[in-house]
């Protein structure tokens, strides 16, 4: 399986900024990370999981949750492997462990969590008043 690793996250004021990266730090065989579309998702505690950015394996296309347009940009390096979320204008709201998702793009891009079954582990943002 294609493995997923994110780095980045933090503890930042209101109003600060981060960037978390999604590196495919392992893959295999007939695995290729970049034919994957690669979205990152949020989730805290009694919450859902909300889809946050999502971006084609050659960046063709992307999208955004409303709560995070205009401040959030998802880029990708394929060369490198790695996915990037950069994170402006940080509110407490965002505050959520961060995931990335792997998804074939043969099936197309999601938001929705259960469209995806290989992930990473997390890393937490936290975002204070």
């Amino acid at each position: 399986q294609l493995q997923l690793a994110e780095s980045g996250g933090g503890s930042v004021g209101a109003g600060g900024s981060l960037t978390l990266s999604c590196e495919a730090a392992k893959y295999t065989g007939s695995t290729n990370a970049n034919n994957y579309c690669i979205t990152w998702f949020r989730q805290t505690p009694g919450k859902e999981r909300e889809g946050v950015a999502y971006i084609s394996s050659l960046s063709t296309t992307a999208g955004y949750a409303d709560s995070v347009k205009g401040r959030f940009t998802i880029s990708r390096d394929n060369a490198k492997n790695i996915v990037y979320l950069q994170m402006n204008s940080l509110k407490p709201e965002d505050t959520a462990k961060y995931y990335c998702a792997a998804r074939r793009q043969l099936l197309g891009c999601s938001m929705r969590g259960a469209d995806f079954e290989t992930w990473g582990q997390g890393t937490q943002v936290t975002v204070s008043a």
